[in-house]
């Protein structure tokens, strides 16, 4: 088993104001890397669809030692990392042009059925699942706390466009909820250093969400809920560094 590989070039479009890869740009090409793999592995999107289920990530984690910038030519690659009863872990590494390591991630996913909405067994759908043991990031995605002092806090609308192929917010749009809280002139001299995501309930289009957020030092914390429905959708943790 070989880990899978694929190289981008990041275009204007996916980056912010002083040409930096965004949050949510990350994101999707972490998760479409991940959907590519798991398509030549033999259980990505074909295999969920005629089975009825669907992955759905639970936990990233991902350290940054610098974003991307346009223009910039990358190469990632991922692989499956591990497995329990119910767990998948996914990991990722981000090469710039030069073979430098400039961003590792670790993630973890359960196979759920679409139809009871609850995990299933990865050994009864499938038993032949295999790994590389090698983790780039050895989390064990501990819980992340509450925000212990609010002082900020935004709502936000679930749009349309906002929702992925499983039928609710796509993992990317978390972060992003989370980046938004803060200031404009804190956003533009930094970028994040390390991104702590736990996902808790899915969020349908048109509900109510609002992020409460702490900033402390460089570190942000966040508390996404759902007014709608009065659940918790997530918590984030964001250790920022200044851009470069």
């Amino acid at each position: 088993m070989e880990k899978f590989q694929k190289e981008f070039q990041i275009r204007s479009y996916e980056c912010d104001m002083d040409g930096f890869l965004r949050i949510v740009t990350l994101m999707n090409i972490l998760q479409h890397a991940a959907d590519l793999s798991a398509t030549t592995l033999g259980f990505g999107f074909d295999f969920c669809l005629n089975n009825k289920l669907a992955w759905v990530g639970t936990n990233y984690h991902i350290q940054i030692k610098r974003m991307p910038k346009m223009h910039e030519k990358i190469k990632i690659q991922t692989w499956p990392s591990g497995e329990n009863k119910f767990m998948a872990l996914r990991d990722f590494v981000i090469f710039d042009e030069n073979d430098t390591e400039i961003v590792k991630a670790t993630s973890q996913w359960v196979l759920v059925d679409v139809a009871k909405k609850r995990p299933v067994s990865l050994a009864q759908y499938l038993p032949q699942y295999m790994y590389i043991d090698e983790r780039v990031l050895n989390s064990e995605f501990a819980k992340l706390p509450e925000c212990s002092q609010v002082n900020i806090q935004k709502e936000f609308e679930a749009r349309f466009d906002d929702i992925d192929l499983n039928r609710h917010v796509n993992n990317a749009i978390y972060p992003l909820w989370a980046a938004e809280t803060l200031e404009p002139d804190f956003l533009c001299a930094h970028i994040p250093a390390e991104i702590e995501i736990s996902y808790k309930k899915e969020c349908l289009c048109q509900e109510h969400v609002v992020v409460q957020t702490a900033l402390e030092n460089l570190i942000s914390t966040h508390n996404i809920s759902s007014q709608s429905e009065d659940k918790e959708l997530a918590r984030v943790r964001i250790t920022w560094q200044l851009k470069a």
